[in-house]
C-alpha cells in the first residue's frame, strides 16, 4: 500500500476527526481518482476516506457487515456532508501487493482462492445487501448506453470484438446470474490484507453484497494476471478454488458485464 507523508488541511475534515489529525503522522493511500484515502498513523492506526456525497453509504454499511462477520475493519464513523466520509480502525498486516506475497506467486495464488472459497461459503441471511445482480446489470446498461466499452481490459481470448459482441452476450446471461453466496464484489490484491501470511481481512467492500461467485472469480484470475504480470496463474487459482463450483459459460459471461463498468 503506498504511503506518501502529507500535512493535511483541517479545514477540509469534520471537526471531530481533527484531535485524531493533529500531532500525528498523516499519509496519503489514495489508489483513485474518485476517493481519497488517508492514514493517521496514532493508537494503532486509522485510515480515512472521502468522496463525493453519497458514494461511502454502502461502503460503510457492507464494512459494518463484515467486520460482524470477523472479515473487515471496524467502522468507527461515517458521515455525509459536503463529501462522505469514512472512518476505520487499520487492520493489522499488509495488503497482497507487497513483495513478500508477490515474491511467492503460487502460495499467493493459492491463499486468495482458498479465502475466497471461505468467503463464498460464509452465511449471508442477514446480508444488507440480498441482490447484487439488479445494481451489476444496471451498471452494465448504463456503460452500455454511454459507450464505456473497455475494449483492453483483456489481453487474451476472451476479449470482445465490439461493444455489441459484448452486450449480446450481457442480455442472453443476464437472467442466470445467481444470486448464492457472499461476494467482494472488488476482489482484488490491494483489496485482502494478510499478516505474515495469515489472513487478517478485506477492504474496499462497496459493491460487496449477495451475488453471482463468477464476479470475485474474475476478478481474482485479473488481478493475478495484472499483479503478477503473467496468466500462468489462471488455472492454478481455479482450481484451488474449486473446479466444480465454477460454470466456466458464465465467467466468460461476467468478463462482458465487466467490460461496461
Amino acid at each position: 500500500m503506498n504511503r506518501k507523508p502529507i500535512h493535511p488541511e483541517l479545514s477540509q475534515y469534520p471537526e471531530p476527526y481533527h484531535p485524531l489529525l493533529l500531532n500525528a503522522p498523516v499519509f496519503d493511500s489514495s489508489c483513485s481518482k474518485e476517493a481519497q484515502v488517508i492514514f493517521i498513523e496514532k493508537n494503532g492506526g486509522y485510515f480515512l476516506k472521502s468522496a463525493p456525497a453519497g458514494t461511502l453509504k454502502q461502503e460503510a454499511e457492507m464494512t459494518r457487515y463484515f467486520h460482524m462477520k470477523g472479515l473487515s475493519a471496524e467502522v468507527l464513523d461515517y458521515r455525509t456532508e459536503k463529501r462522505d466520509f469514512l472512518l476505520t480502525r487499520k487492520i493489522p498486516g499488509e495488503d497482497c501487493t507487497h513483495s513478500q506475497y508477490l515474491e511467492n506467486p503460487k502460495r499467493l495464488c493459492d491463499t486468495i482462492a482458498e479465502h475466497l472459497s471461505l468467503l463464498h461459503d460464509t452465511d449471508f441471511s442477514d446480508c444488507p445487501v440480498q441482490n447484487k445482480n439488479e445494481r451489476y446489470f444496471a451498471t452494465a446498461k448504463q456503460g452500455y448506453r454511454l459507450q464505456k466499452y473497455d475494449a483492453f481490459l483483456f489481453p487474451n481470448g476472451w476479449g470482445f470484438r465490439s461493444a455489441e459482441e459484448a452486450w449480446e452476450t450481457v442480455t442472453k446471461n443476464v437472467s442466470y446470474l445467481k444470486a448464492d453466496v457472499l461476494l467482494h464484489g472488488d476482489y482484488c490484491l490491494p483489496n485482502i490484507l494478510l499478516d505474515k501470511w495469515k489472513f487478517s481481512g478485506f477492504i474496499d467492500i462497496g459493491e460487496g453484497g449477495v451475488g453471482d461467485r463468477h464476479i470475485d472469480l474474475f476478478w481474482g484470475t485479473w488481478t493475478l494476471r495484472y499483479n503478477l504480470k503473467t496468466n500462468c496463474y489462471y488455472d492454478r487459482f481455479l482450481d484451488a478454488y474449486g473446479r466444480s463450483k465454477i460454470n466456466m459459460d458464465m465467467l466468460k459471461a461476467v468478463a462482458a458485464f465487466e467490460v461496461f463498468r
